[in-house]
């Protein structure tokens, strides 16, 4: 995988806020591209629901309905 658009720290602090006392290196690695897999497919969700909306702006309603139908599988 190239270079993430998550940076390590932030990644490892949400794992920090989730409960865990030890995060591993490679724990963070892999959160990062599971963060990005999803996030791309909610963004690309987004972008068809503002699209069929008549807009080209994504607005947070966009975001939140894609997250809904994407989590929802």
């Amino acid at each position: 995988m190239s270079e993430s658009e998550f940076g390590s720290a932030g990644v490892f602090r949400i794992l920090k806020k989730a409960g865990a006392e030890r995060v591993g290196d490679d724990a963070v690695v892999e959160f990062k591209f599971v963060l990005e897999e999803l996030g791309l497919k909610i963004g690309q969700k987004a972008v068809e629901l503002a699209s069929h909306a008549g807009r080209r702006t994504v607005k947070a309603a966009d975001i939140k309905l894609a997250a809904k139908t994407i989590l929802e599988k």
